[in-house]
């Protein structure tokens, strides 16, 4: 190879390397500035792509997308001096390119750092004015919406970003309180549940009674019908023998007496002792004399 050939080897080599630096791509979802000796020449770069001077000017990108701060528990306290272990996010994206890489230098760390101190002294301000009550249910919808607005409000100001919404995950108490709290519901617990036994046993004690005059009323009706229907039997009874004595005595008299023959003389140890002339060998004596 020539010297000619390699000097124009070289220079087509240059001529690329320094097309190629010319040109940049900003995607649809990146916010970007151009900057020249690290100063902003054009603060929001739009998407497509775009001409710069190579090595003088340069491109900061930026995720453009919606993202998430996760902050850490932390400890507040309420109107009524109570603690609350209080875990929150925000959601944020960038809005203003130029002011979001003068305040952080582009780097989300930094951005979600600061956002983070602002987000904690926005929830400790808020929790502050409210109760317990308020804070955990009664206002916390207006709560976050107030926490949302304060919040952005500071974002775009300082930070060039805006926040689009906070939540707050949890609510919980501290350790050292939780432990005292669980004693005084147990407790309340197991008064509320001694005060229901004790009602369950008195109604027990109540309907066992019922029950029991129930049934001892019960037990005495059923006696005196059984009493009255026993008497109306003894009676029909003595109603049918009377008038079965009265169709023929003479032989309802002998049938007796056959019975307690047969009674008397029903065992080969039975002994009487009787007159001879007495009334119960009445029929036997007619026998013989037939």
């Amino acid at each position: 190879m020539t010297n000619r050939s390699l000097i124009l080897l070289i220079v087509g080599s240059l001529l690329a390397l320094v097309l190629w630096n010319s040109f940049y791509i900003v995607s649809q979802t990146e916010r970007a500035v151009l900057l020249r000796f690290g100063r902003i020449v054009e603060p929001d770069v739009k998407p497509g792509l775009h001409m710069k001077i190579p090595y003088i000017n340069s491109v900061r990108r930026f995720d453009g997308r919606l993202l998430t701060l996760d902050s850490s528990t932390s400890r507040f306290l309420t109107v009524e001096k109570k603690a609350l272990m209080v875990d929150a996010y925000a959601k944020w994206r960038v809005k203003d390119a130029e002011r979001f890489y003068t305040a952080t230098s582009g780097m989300r760390q930094v951005a979600d750092e600061r956002l983070s101190r602002r987000l904690e002294a926005s929830l400790r301000d808020q929790f502050g004015k409210r109760t317990l009550h308020e804070a955990v249910s009664g206002q916390r919808d207006e709560l976050m919406a107030q926490v949302t607005t304060t919040l952005n409000q500071a974002a775009q100001k300082e930070l060039g970003i805006e926040v689009l919404d906070v939540r707050v995950k949890g609510i919980d108490l501290p350790r050292e309180v939780n432990r005292s709290v669980f004693d005084r519901m147990s407790s309340e617990r197991e008064r509320e549940a001694r005060e229901h036994r004790a009602k369950g046993r008195e109604l027990a004690e109540g309907i066992r009674a019922d029950a029991d005059r129930q049934r001892r009323v019960l037990l005495a009706e059923a006696f005196r019908q059984a009493e009255e229907q026993r008497g109306d039997g003894d009676a029909r009874t003595a109603s049918i023998y009377a008038q079965a004595y009265k169709q023929d005595s003479e032989f309802y008299a002998f049938y007796r007496s056959l019975q307690a023959y047969r009674e008397s003389f029903s065992s080969k140890e039975d002994m009487l002792v009787l007159d001879p002339n007495s009334d119960f060998f009445r029929y036997l004596e007619n026998s013989q004399a037939h």
